[in-house]
């Protein structure tokens, strides 16, 4: 993808941002402005439940899973992996 096209679809997602941002603003302002406190905490406990819901199904870590077996700590700095056998203790 060219980077002018990658640059216009970054540039429409800000700015499809920018509009969320406002809407919410606008409706929290309005909800304290006419004391719908109730119905604020509601609103405001579901968008956390979801924020919850979607950190615990992300999948952060999916791109570092490989077949490759883990390097042993003390290993680490030489480069030797831990299912090698250990060569000095012969």
């Amino acid at each position: 993808m060219s980077q002018r096209i990658q640059a216009k679809k970054t540039g429409k997602r800000r700015w499809l941002t920018y509009v969320w941002i406002v809407a919410i603003l606008l409706v929290v302002s309005l909800l304290i402005y006419f004391e719908r406190t109730a119905l604020l905490y509601v609103l405001a406990t579901l968008g956390v439940t979801a924020l919850l819901l979607v950190v615990a199904f992300a999948d952060l870590g999916g791109d570092e899973r490989s077949d490759v077996t883990p390097l042993d700590a003390q290993a680490a700095g030489g480069g030797i992996r831990a299912s090698q056998p250990n060569l000095a203790k012969k």
